[in-house]
């Protein structure tokens, strides 16, 4: 007879997933490395049941795949699984840790994002990155340029006075 999977605990990775699943009983039913294009195709064969993976890089996509397949997916930090981590740290003990984290009735769990939140969270990320990398660059111009007795003020009107006497093929502090 064969032993039907109520739990999983998946361990997303690059290109090959560790899964660990355990029945009723909380007896260990399968063991399995997955590559990222089988993952699917796994799931999609499985009795409904409960999954858990970590909140990670691409967890929010794969729990909305799995979800769409009937499963109860629940995404956990990764900082309230590692208690449960038994012994060194690797991909199948890591499937293991949220498996048995996954069940735990205090577990905190992060809701699965939609595509338009992730969305909105990617453009206020790219543009706080923009926004950081724009103001280092224009800082390390302002002090490369007070080698040159050049000095311009913090801020919008300080960039416009740089970029208007790099600009100035009369000024002559600059060498070509």
């Amino acid at each position: 007879m064969t032993k039907i999977i109520t739990v999983i605990g998946l361990d997303l990775a690059k290109s090959v997933f560790q899964v660990h699943g355990i029945d009723a009983e909380g007896a260990v039913v399968v063991r399995r490395k997955l590559s990222r294009s089988r993952v699917l195709a796994y799931f999609s064969k499985l009795e409904p049941c409960l999954v858990g993976m970590e909140a990670c890089a691409t967890a929010h996509h794969w729990g909305r795949e799995i979800r769409a397949l009937g499963h109860e997916v629940k995404l956990m930090p990764p900082q309230f699984v590692k208690p449960y981590l038994k012994s060194q740290k690797n991909d199948m003990r890591d499937a293991e840790a949220i498996c048995e984290a996954v069940t735990r009735p205090t577990m905190r769990f992060v809701p699965i994002k939609t595509p338009d939140q992730q969305a909105l969270l990617a453009l206020h990320g790219v543009r706080d990155h923009w926004v950081r990398l724009s103001t280092r660059l224009i800082n390390t111009l302002r002090g490369y340029l007070a080698e040159f007795g050049i000095v311009a003020s913090k801020g919008r009107m300080g960039v416009e006075a740089i970029l208007d006497t790099l600009a100035d093929d009369q000024d002559d502090r600059i060498p070509d």
